[in-house]
C-alpha cells in the first residue's frame, strides 16, 4: 500500500509540476521497481535522459549506454533509462519484464525508471518538458536521448541514430562535465 501511495503522490508531483517546472530537477518519476524518485536526487550531475524499448533496432543501443555510464558516472555523468512503448509496441512488458531484459541480456546498472509515454496525447509531464524545452527536441522513435547540464537544463537532444558512443555525443558529455 505504501508503495502505490508513493507511486500516486510521485505521480501527481510530476504532473502538476509540469508547466511550472524550473528544471529537470522539478520532476519526482517512478523507478523501475515502483518507488516515487525526485530527479533533484541527481542536482549537480550532468544526466543522459534516453526512451528506451526492448524490442526495438535500437535495442541494441543498452550495449553502448552501460559503458558510456561505466566510463563517466565517477565525474559525474548518470544515464536515465525510461522504457516507453510510443513506437509499434516496442516496448510491451511490464516494469519487472523490462528491468529482467535490462539486467540479463545489457548488464545496465544504470537507474532504470518505470514506464511511460514519451510522447502524444499521454505524454509524461517530464517529456512534455524535455520536447519543449528550447534545447530540445520531439521524440521520433525510441533511444532519443536528452543531454541535462549540471543546472538541471537540457544542453542537447540526440536522435536514435546518435550511438551512445559516438564521437558527436561524447564530445558533448565530455564539454557538460566540465562545466559548472
Amino acid at each position: 500500500m505504501k508503495s502505490l501511495l508513493s507511486l500516486i503522490a510521485g505521480l501527481f508531483l510530476s504532473a502538476g509540476s509540469a508547466g511550472a517546472a524550473d528544471s529537470v530537477y522539478d520532476f519526482t518519476m517512478e523507478t523501475i521497481d515502483g518507488r516515487a524518485q525526485p530527479l533533484s536526487v541527481y542536482k549537480g550531475q550532468v544526466l543522459l535522459i534516453v526512451n528506451t524499448a526492448s524490442k526495438c533496432g535500437f535495442t541494441k543501443q543498452y550495449a553502448g549506454l552501460e559503458p558510456l555510464y561505466e566510463k563517466y558516472k565517477d565525474r559525474g555523468l548518470i544515464v536515465l533509462g525510461f522504457p516507453a512503448n510510443n513506437f509499434m509496441g516496442q516496448e510491451p512488458g511490464t516494469n519487472e519484464e523490462i528491468q529482467q531484459f535490462c539486467t540479463l541480456k545489457y548488464n545496465v546498472t544504470f537507474p532504470m525508471f518505470g514506464k511511460i509515454s514519451v510522447k502524444g496525447g499521454d505524454i509524461h509531464p517530464l517529456y512534455a518538458w524535455l520536447t519543449a524545452h528550447p534545447n530540445g527536441a520531439p521524440v521520433s522513435w525510441n533511444f532519443n536521448k536528452f543531454l541535462i547540464g549540471r543546472d538541471g537544463n537540457v544542453i542537447a537532444h540526440f536522435g536514435s541514430r546518435t550511438a551512445p558512443e559516438s564521437e558527436e555525443l561524447t564530445a558533448a558529455i565530455e564539454t557538460a562535465l566540465t562545466r559548472p
